[in-house]
Parts: C-alpha cells; sequence; structure tokens
C-alpha cells in the first residue's frame, strides 16, 4: 500500500491479487483533483461511489453488500479526453449521462463520499472501445427508479453490466431485496415501492 499525502486529497493505492487495481480517493474543497504520479486514470476505468448507512443509498447497500470492503451505491464509467476526465452512469437527477468527473465530485462532496476506482486487468482491456461506444448509445435514457429490468430505462449498475454485456465481463445479479441480516424483505424497500404503487 501507497499513500501519497497533500493539502487537499489523499490516495490509497493498492493491487488486489486477483482481479482489479484500485485507488481510493477522498476529495476535500478543492476543483482538481492531482492523478497520483504512478497511477495516470485511464479510458475505462470504473468509479465506484462509497454507500451511506441511511435513505437509499443505505438500502442499496444493505441488499447488494457482499462484505465491508465492498459498501458502493453506484458505479460510473471513466473517459479520459486530452486533458478532461468524463463519467459516464445513469443517475437518479438526469438519467444516463456524461459529464466531467469534476462536475460529478462537486455534486457529491456535499454527502462526503469515499471513491474507488478499479480498473480491469489486462486481459480484459480488449473491451473497453465497444463499452465506450455502448455507454454513448445509452446515453438520454431515464433513470430507472423502479429497479425492474427493462429496455427503456436504466440505473447505474445496470448500465455497466450491458455496456460490457457482448464481451460478457460482468454477470448480471438482479437485487432481491433481502436483508441478509434479516432474511426479509429490507423495510425501506417495502416503503419505497408501496409509494411506487408496484
Amino acid at each position: 500500500m501507497i499513500r501519497i499525502n497533500n493539502r487537499k486529497h489523499y490516495y490509497i493505492i493498492t493491487y488486489l491479487g486477483m482481479c482489479l487495481m484500485t485507488i481510493q480517493l477522498v476529495c476535500g474543497q478543492s476543483k482538481t483533483i492531482p492523478q497520483a504520479p504512478d497511477i495516470i486514470f485511464q479510458t475505462g476505468d470504473l468509479l465506484f461511489v462509497g454507500a451511506s448507512a441511511i435513505d437509499l443509498s443505505g438500502a442499496i447497500d444493505r441488499v447488494t453488500q457482499t462484505s465491508a470492503n465492498t459498501a458502493f451505491d453506484h458505479v460510473a464509467l471513466i473517459e479520459v479526453m486530452h486533458d478532461s476526465i468524463f463519467v459516464l452512469h445513469a443517475n437518479t437527477r438526469a438519467g444516463s449521462v456524461r459529464e466531467l468527473l469534476l462536475d460529478f465530485l462537486d455534486y457529491e462532496k456535499e454527502r462526503q463520499r469515499q471513491y474507488s476506482v478499479y480498473r480491469l486487468k489486462q486481459a480484459y482491456q480488449y473491451a473497453i472501445p465497444n463499452a465506450l461506444e455502448q455507454a454513448k448509445n445509452l446515453l438520454g435514457r431515464p433513470y430507472n427508479h423502479t429497479y425492474i429490468l427493462n429496455d427503456d430505462s436504466l440505473y447505474c449498475s445496470d448500465f455497466i453490466e450491458r455496456i460490457f454485456r457482448a464481451d460478457q465481463i460482468f454477470s448480471l445479479e438482479p437485487m432481491t431485496f433481502i436483508n441478509p441480516a434479516t432474511q426479509q424483505i429490507d423495510a425501506f424497500w417495502e416503503t419505497y415501492y408501496q409509494k411506487l404503487d408496484l
């Protein structure tokens, strides 16, 4: 593990033995995000947003978390263009969009989120150009607030799975809405779907 500190940001860089390289960063008030000296963001990197314990974020985390180290509630694809970094993703406020990473982080800064960036192993890098093309084809679709899979609207992990689907990089595991701690449908989701009349 390598720690790189400066006034506004810190990076924790870890190489995972089995699957991915991860860069974790916690952002301060600055609008600039320095690159770690040995790591440069690449097109195809996946940006994961750390989950909180409450509201929709906590509800998603409770029914999808596989370990304490994977507490995420959002994922986006990174695209690097010249001197700009973009994220392509499906979000609750605008649906499937492409936006500057800095704008994305600026919106999220109030929530004090932690971010992790994962990179596909070299053997799977071939899938990135097609995934980026597929992501751009999906832009403009509305957000899927029901989380019931369909072809007209998307939620974040659905967006990512679909763009890599042709190369079978990820497997599709729809949410069960069951809280593993209780083995019952999570109370948040019962109320959520009652409000949607579903």
